[in-house]
């Protein structure tokens, strides 16, 4: 397995070039996981590693099927006959080492033939570029769609990182404000335009997650989010167009904290007049891109 390992005075990033570039492990220089902790030898897809990128959208569409500016599109649909998380999280990247603490992943859908089924299953061609960059307590961590195609396409790109979330017996204290949450059906898509927040979905205060099941959209996210174990904290810092946020309860106990540039669903919310999905259209050669940031705060020895 190619692993690209960065590392600096705080933390220690392994990447895997040949599994989209996803990050397989990210943990302290003393060795704490940050990140959940993954063993290289049960690692087959990127679902199974520590964060990986969805690109050239977020979570999941409807049926594999949307209409975009009068045309009907259809995906190959997966098992549970939707389609999520895009389809560059289990192919190879190019990867370029600039320094001990900084890697930078490019990705070409046209790269990929049709024959077989291996064409990326989008019907636009697309770029992409991710960086990651260790400096002090911090991983940045840059993402950059852009159109490569000769007619607009409808965009998005989400982060999924699942968290290291059990430190001996102590649950941590979770924080972040949002403006609205998803009501989903038994797939987990939203049906309609966000509501408020309910006081049971509402992490406004910090207060742990406990024992609670959660697989939700948030809308409006103000771009900060944070778990205090209280010896020591990490927080999620994101640029604005990271508009939307999911919090997912893996389980394998980690937590799932993912920026994502627009509803789930978006596509087919907006195709049905549903505002504030944050849906995105890129002209041709037109780019979509944001920085999210980890920060270690504490004693992480």
């Amino acid at each position: 397995m190619n692993i690209q390992t960065l590392h600096n005075d705080h933390l220690t990033l392994q990447v895997l070039p040949d599994l989209g570039a996803s990050v397989l492990n990210l943990a302290a220089v003393s060795g704490r996981p940050v990140l959940r902790h993954v063993l290289p030898e049960t690692v087959q897809t990127s679902s199974q590693c520590a964060s990986f990128t969805l690109l050239p959208y977020s979570n999941r569409i409807r049926h594999a099927h949307f209409t975009f500016e009068g045309r009907e599109v259809q995906l190959r649909p997966g098992t549970d006959g939707n389609v999520q998380h895009g389809d560059v999280r289990n192919r190879p990247w190019q990867t370029e080492r600039v320094s001990d603490a900084h890697l930078v992943g490019t990705f070409d859908s046209r790269h990929f033939s049709e024959l077989k089924g291996e064409g990326v299953n989008w019907p636009w061609a697309f770029t992409a570029r991710i960086e990651y960059l260790l400096h002090g307590p911090h991983l940045d961590t840059s993402v950059t769609l852009t159109n490569a195609d000769t007619t607009p396409m409808p965009a998005g790109m989400g982060l999924h990182p699942y968290f290291s979330r059990v430190s001996g017996s102590t649950d941590p204290r979770l924080s972040f404000q949002a403006g609205g949450v998803y009501l989903t059906d038994g797939s987990f898509i939203p049906t309609r335009e966000a509501e408020p927040v309910a006081p049971g979905l509402d992490f406004s205060a910090a207060r742990p997650v406990g024992a609670e099941q959660y697989n939700h959209v948030y809308s409006s996210w103000d771009g900060v989010a944070r778990l205090d174990w209280g010896a020591r904290a990490l927080t999620v810092t994101a640029d604005s167009v990271w508009s939307h946020l999911v919090l997912f309860t893996a389980p394998d106990g980690s937590l799932a904290i993912e920026p994502a540039t627009h509803a789930t669903d978006a596509f087919n919310l907006a195709a049905r007049g549903v505002h504030g999905t944050d849906m995105r259209v890129l002209a041709p050669g037109q780019s979509l891109g944001g920085a999210v940031r980890f920060t270690l705060e504490g004693d992480w020895s």
